[in-house]
């Protein structure tokens, strides 16, 4: 199945993360060895950004506690119970709303719900969003606008 609109090189980086996020969480892999198997794999990295692949995913191993610690009040059940796909979703989108003031918050929303569209359960996209409107209030008030 063909995307019906190209993604952007960040677009896929994210898409990777989300990917390399779900291995971590699964199989606790070094987030170097996790670069080391995507670029190993026979698309490599294709067309996404590599550098921002490679920050997004170390990023968020390195700061996966003090994600989980923002994500945990906008959870409706406890983040071990969490789907490891929504799970990555929203550890990669608390990250780019806490250390990419640079993305607009409506950007890394929008970008979260379509890889958990992607990549999750048939309604864990309204979860995502819902999740990471509320942190983004949080995190970003004077970009919101409450």
């Amino acid at each position: 199945m063909s995307d019906p609109q190209p993604q952007s090189r960040r677009g896929l980086a994210r898409r990777l993360t989300v990917q390399a996020l779900y291995q971590w969480l699964i199989n606790e892999n070094t987030p170097a060895g996790l670069v080391r198997q995507f670029r190993e794999q026979k698309e490599g990295l294709g067309r996404a950004d590599p550098d921002y692949f490679e920050e997004l995913l170390s990023g968020v191993v390195e700061r996966a506690a003090d994600l989980t610690v923002a994500l945990v009040p906008y959870l409706d059940r406890p983040i071990s119970q969490l789907d490891p796909v929504e799970h990555a979703v929203l550890l990669l989108g608390a990250y780019e709303l806490s250390e990419k003031p640079e993305v607009p918050w409506k950007v890394v929303v929008n970008e979260s719900v379509n890889l958990a569209k992607m990549f999750g359960a048939e309604d864990g996209f309204k979860f995502v969003n819902g999740v990471l409107d509320k942190l983004a209030h949080q995190v970003r008030p004077h970009e919101v606008g409450r």
